[in-house]
């Protein structure tokens, strides 16, 4: 992913939401939304999977794990013989690690600088990590952003995200019309004026190009390749998740799947090592996403009136945030 905003435990009926963009170049081959099980095995992942290098950006298990990966734009410092940073999704997905011994495995690896937000709901944690010389972060929560820099640098288009996905959470009256808004978010081609523009080392042109939150070049070479929602509701006493991708050609046609998770994520309680069923993923049209008013305002009084218990467990340090004590 470039672009993400989420927020976690945010929301009594939308306690976890995810916007974000994946950029690439076109002629990078990339299959859509679909459960797929890595080649070096493990548990069946339900992500967009690279053709090229292998691995995914973005991608979940019916386990109760959920990961994704940005790169840090650092062309001076970047290894054109590096390891994929797709690689990194796969691997904590797969991982029984807990998250010190994960990251100081990972951050030894050999990756170009990435930063990398990871989720075990069974164990009721969420970190971000960057292998640029930063300790990882426990997130608590709240709305966080991030693209190309550190979590939450201010960059006009992370913010606008984060402020336009707060908005959505407490103006939707269904999945869908919550889904509708995010994406029209993850569409805007709105560049940000010279002054705000942030210096990570390329050239002027470029910094303007990436400065939106979808991104097409003139040659249409380069681009948002996809923008993918994840929405958990609260639904009566449980959890009922929906994953949206929407995927685009270099000539701009757009293509929906979408997947919906009942009873995920996991609560953190759960302690006897068994997955969460879930439903198989269901191609839809764009059209199907259109909100029905009755059975949404019945959802949404149905969340009311029940007491939402947090996703992540709490910092038993109480603070906010709080870093984990290892080196990289």
């Amino acid at each position: 992913m470039c672009l993400v905003a989420l927020a976690i435990d945010h929301s009594r009926r939308f306690p976890l939401v995810i916007a974000a963009n994946r950029d690439e170049f076109f002629k990078r081959p990339a299959a859509r939304l679909a459960w797929w099980t890595p080649e070096t095995g493990g548990p069946a992942i339900l992500s967009g999977r690279d053709l090229d290098a292998g691995g995914t950006w973005m991608g979940l298990t019916a386990e109760g794990r959920l990961a994704l990966v940005t790169n840090v734009r650092d062309p001076g410092r970047n290894d054109p013989g590096a390891p994929s940073r797709g690689r990194i999704v796969p691997d904590w997905l797969a991982a029984a690690d807990r998250t010190d011994r994960f990251w100081m495995r990972t951050a030894l690896s050999g990756y170009n600088a990435f930063n990398l937000v990871a989720f075990d709901f069974r164990r009721g944690e969420c970190f971000w990590a960057s292998n640029n010389g930063d300790y990882p972060l426990r997130l608590e929560r709240g709305v966080h952003g991030l693209s190309n820099a550190k979590l939450d640098t201010p960059w006009p288009k992370v913010e606008a995200l984060k402020e336009r996905l707060d908005d959505a959470i407490a103006e939707a009256s269904s999945v869908d019309a919550l889904s509708m808004r995010l994406f029209d978010a993850l569409s805007d081609r709105s560049e940000a004026p010279d002054e705000r523009l942030p210096d990570t080392g390329v050239p002027l042109e470029w910094e303007r190009r990436l400065s939106a939150a979808f991104i097409r070049t003139p040659d249409a070479a380069y681009g948002t390749r996809c923008s993918t929602l994840v929405i958990t509701e609260k639904v009566n006493r449980h959890l009922v998740t929906h994953v949206l991708e929407r995927s685009f050609s270099a000539t701009g046609v757009a293509l929906l799947r979408r997947s919906t998770l009942k009873n995920w994520p996991p609560r953190y309680s759960l302690d006897d090592g068994t997955a969460q069923p879930v439903s198989e993923p269901t191609e839809v049209a764009e059209a199907e996403l259109v909100a029905d008013a009755a059975a949404a305002a019945e959802l949404q009084a149905a969340a009311k009136r029940v007491r939402v218990r947090s996703l992540l467990k709490p910092d038993p340090s109480r603070r906010r945030r709080r870093t984990m004590p290892m080196p990289l």
